[in-house]
């Protein structure tokens, strides 16, 4: 018997196919945006019991999705045991401990000397040279190169290739466009952490995290910080209540159009030129770091329902304080928001738009007090420039906020399941796939 002949729509079935996919993939693409970038820096207290685990626990927490991975390689372990300068007595920082608060004064010395500390480390440069795909076995064959700008702010090669671009009106346009949506966009977050337990709340608390300060591992990345860490001290089994302090310091990129200028003219080269990368190494001044915001967080009354190991505890503790500062620093400090895509919208299956779906939840801080602006991001076609238009004001949907904090399917936590947050339009216009979320009302809106 001869096999059965494909039925004459099999083709067509393969072109729907392929049609399908195409969408899809058109569709992901519109779902790109562009993240604000984040280092983030651990200070370890080799002098506390539990120092060992809160590092430990660092370490294995990724940079928050919301976020553009931005770490630095021998600019993320701090050791504050080695550090003088602060403090007039002692080594190391101003120390939060069991009923005793951080002065104003107090913090602002950590926050100023960690400044110094991280433009001593040449932060700012190393975030640059990250930025520029700074690579090369020797100074006279290293080179930068815009992939990196290229791949996070979406931009046609042509738009950030710097040696045309240099050459017209347009194209300096588009590299000022490119500083000013990512590289300003920058920012290092160093973290404080005080612990307490409920054997220890009689009597002053270990500090774990550290406020800042201490020896870097090494400019290409070392893991002496690392290695020290694992050295830490035990946490008991029968470790409960265990609370912490947060104390975050938040750091921004100085990225302007004097730096650019400096930048593109002596030192950016995509092909070897030992002068210009030689120049760049031996810039100490121009590539810096600066102090913007500080947030401090403390949840008394803080109960997990799941069973923990101990190491998750801490890590699931550790993660959801740090989440809360990041949230309270986008308030403060507007620059540091977080803006994510609408994912989806979410209709009757008759047409009619029931809400909108958005990869955010409870972890970036969404209540159902919060108020949203939908946003559009625009490239003018003309200059390469980035503009912003207001579409609508949406809020979340009682009982449908999805609980996407650090195990919350585990602790079988209300709103865990759900694969996203619904929104509902307030006021305003159409809303589509892609247009950008973003908490309270942003400046940077220009219609």
């Amino acid at each position: 018997m001869e096999p059965k002949k494909p039925i004459a729509n099999s083709r067509w079935l393969i072109v729907l196919l392929c049609a399908c996919a195409v969408i899809a993939a058109q569709a992901q693409e519109q779902l790109s945006y562009r993240r604000n970038a984040l280092s983030t820096v651990l200070v370890y207290h080799p002098e506390d019991e539990f120092g060992g685990e809160i590092f430990k626990a660092f370490d294995s927490l990724p940079v928050p999705d919301k976020y553009d991975d931005h770490t630095i390689e021998g600019v993320r372990v701090i050791d504050n045991s080695a550090i003088w300068g602060v403090q007039r007595k002692d080594s190391g920082y101003y120390k939060a401990t069991y009923g005793h608060q951080l002065t104003a004064a107090e913090l602002k010395a950590n926050a100023m000397h960690t400044e110094k500390l991280l433009n001593d480390a040449e932060l700012g440069k190393k975030m640059v040279a990250k930025w520029f795909g700074f690579s090369g076995k020797t100074v006279s064959d290293a080179t930068f190169n815009t992939s990196l700008i290229q791949q996070r702010g979406q931009y046609n090669a042509n738009d950030v290739d710097v040696e045309v671009a240099l050459q017209t009106t347009r194209g300096l346009i588009a590299l000022s466009d490119a500083g000013e949506e990512l590289l300003n966009n920058t920012f290092v977050l160093v973290n404080d952490i005080t612990y307490v337990t409920a054997e220890q709340e009689a009597a002053a608390a270990k500090v774990a995290m550290g406020v800042i300060g201490g020896i870097f591992d090494a400019f290409t990345g070392g893991h002496a910080g690392r290695d020290v860490a694992n050295l830490g001290g035990q946490i008991a089994d029968s470790f409960t209540g265990f609370k912490v302090k947060t104390h975050s310091y938040l750091y921004q990129l100085e990225w302007n159009d004097s730096i650019a200028a400096i930048f593109y003219q002596f030192h950016y080269t995509d092909e070897p030129d030992s002068a210009k990368v030689q120049a760049f190494l031996d810039d100490h001044t121009t590539y810096r770091v600066k102090y913007v915001a500080h947030e401090y967080e403390f949840d008394k009354k803080s109960v997990l329902k799941g069973q923990y190991s101990r190491t998750e505890l801490v890590r699931t503790i550790c993660a959801r304080s740090m989440d809360k500062n990041i949230v309270a620093l986008g308030k403060q400090y507007e620059d540091f928001k977080v803006k994510t895509p609408v994912y989806q919208v979410l209709d009757n299956g008759k047409g009619r738009v029931e809400g909108y779906a958005a990869k955010i939840g409870m972890k970036e801080g969404v209540n159902e007090n919060s108020k949203f602006q939908v946003i559009q991001r625009v490239l003018d076609p003309e200059t390469g420039k980035t503009t912003y238009k207001y579409i609508a004001t949406v809020k979340p949907k009682k009982g449908q906020i999805w609980d996407n904090r650090y195990n919350a399917v585990t602790e079988q936590a209300d709103g865990a399941t759900l694969p996203y947050t619904t929104f509902t339009k307030v006021s305003g216009g159409e809303i589509l796939p892609g247009m950008l979320l973003i908490e309270g009302k942003y400046r940077k809106i220009t219609e």
